[in-house]
């Protein structure tokens, strides 16, 4: 009984919370979409951001005041690529797999969820990996606390958002009966699969007026007629620039939607993906090692794609960059020839736009979900770390909690079930 009395008065207070305005005043305020307010006020209420402007923004009677003299706030981090909680797609049974949902997948609970809140990341694109040409559906997730995947989603009035994952080069070329053996077999089998989906688009439309003709379902091909609907955006794992033409030619071909992901040979064809108005989602490799395909990817990507014109976006590949260090990567774009503006946009409404969700996310403006994050100074620079991180309205991260500083701070055993020191955080929460 004591349980449930606690749970009352738990449930009580965070509708206490999402219903009291609370009025952040004093921080650096980064909206993304407009110029910087040294000295500004966030008023946040029932998950969404009511105001947003320089001292002299009204705050509602009776709001809460956060004084955050000092700090900088900036909208939450959106990571548009991410394999966080063990999300998994296809199996050796084929190269193909557009009927799979990683949803099926994901665990909510695992600890990967609370480091990406260490590091300001508010909402993921989680996808499975690219050993296939076609690895099932991603899903766009908030960083709610759940414990079912369903209470993490973002939906729309059309249903889950997410994409298609979609790979090319050496991941997904091997011997194994049924996977291809070259890059020409691999677009080859991709062509015959998006034929017979265009084939059952046409069944489908034929028996609107003829129902006894209407053909089984098949939920191979009606996940790509989303895809050639426009609905669904395929996310296509690619790095050297003659795969990345690939990529895009089939895009071309089949006329679907697509965001570039990885592309580290971009710099070299930036013009023609400009040409092509093509997004693209880049990863920055900080040391030496990994796979052929990304010898020469270059940190100056970003530069160079926006320099092009190219709508561009950082993302984790999370274990590939940790979570708690995609802001590092934006900066080291910087340092190679982003503009401030455009790697900031890069960590937020650019990734936003991708996932179609930037009408809800990605930018501090009025009517958007409530996240954001504080930081104890500018997000680009080594010395700042993320001190709060709000996701619609509720504080999700808060480094002075002891078992939160333990997922910011700590190394690998934080995240190890077999580890001390895991059992030591697990008993802070």
């Amino acid at each position: 009984m004591k349980y449930l009395s606690f749970f009352l008065c738990f449930a009580a207070h965070i509708l206490a919370a999402q219903t009291t305005p609370i009025a952040f005043r004093g921080a650096y305020i980064h909206t993304a979409t407009g110029n910087p307010i040294p000295q500004g006020i966030l008023v946040v209420q029932n998950g969404k951001i009511v105001a947003v402007g320089d001292m002299n923004t009204t705050i509602p009677q009776g709001a809460q005041i956060v004084d955050v003299t000092g700090k900088t706030i900036m909208p939450g981090l959106v990571d548009t690529h991410s394999h966080l909680g063990g999300p998994s797609g296809g199996d050796n049974s084929g190269p193909l797999h557009p009927e799979v949902r990683v949803m099926d997948a994901v665990n909510p609970t695992d600890d990967g969820f609370k480091k990406a809140l260490a590091g300001g990341i508010t909402t993921i694109n989680l996808m499975s990996g690219s050993g296939h040409l076609l690895s099932g559906q991603t899903v766009y997730v908030k960083m709610r606390d759940a414990l079912q995947i369903e209470d993490m989603l973002l939906t729309t009035s059309k249903g889950v958002t997410g994409g298609i994952k979609m790979a090319n080069g050496t991941n997904s070329i091997r011997a194994t009966p049924g996977f291809p053996g070259t890059r020409s077999k691999s677009a080859a089998l991709v062509r015959e699969l998006f034929v017979k989906a265009q084939e059952y688009q046409v069944k489908l439309e034929r028996a609107k007026a003829a129902p006894d003709k209407t053909p089984d379902r098949d939920l191979k091909l009606e996940a790509l007629g989303e895809v050639l609907a426009g609905t669904r955006v395929v996310h296509f794992h690619t790095h050297t620039a003659n795969d990345i033409l690939t990529a895009i030619r089939l895009s071309k071909e089949f006329k679907f939607r697509i965001v570039l992901h990885h592309v580290s040979e971009a710099w070299k064809i930036a013009d023609i993906i400009a040409e092509n108005k093509i997004p693209c989602s880049i990863i920055v490799l900080d040391a030496p090692g990994g796979k052929l395909e990304a010898m020469e990817i270059s940190p100056a990507n970003g530069g160079v794609l926006e320099q092009h014109g190219v709508l561009t976006a950082y993302h984790t590949d999370d274990w590939v960059t940790d979570s708690r260090f995609l802001m590092r990567s934006a900066a080291m774009g910087i340092r190679e020839g982003m503009t401030r503006s455009g790697a900031l946009k890069a960590l937020t409404i650019n990734g936003a736009i991708m996932l179609d969700l930037a009408d809800r996310i990605g930018s501090l403006e009025t009517g958007k979900d409530a996240d954001f994050v504080i930081l104890s100074g500018d997000p680009f620079s080594v010395y700042t770390q993320v001190e709060q991180t709000w996701v619609e309205g509720v504080k999700r991260f808060d480094i002075t909690i002891p078992a939160d500083r333990a997922f910011a701070m700590g190394g690998y055993g934080v995240f190890s079930p077999d580890r001390a020191e895991h059992h030591a955080h697990k008993q802070l929460d």
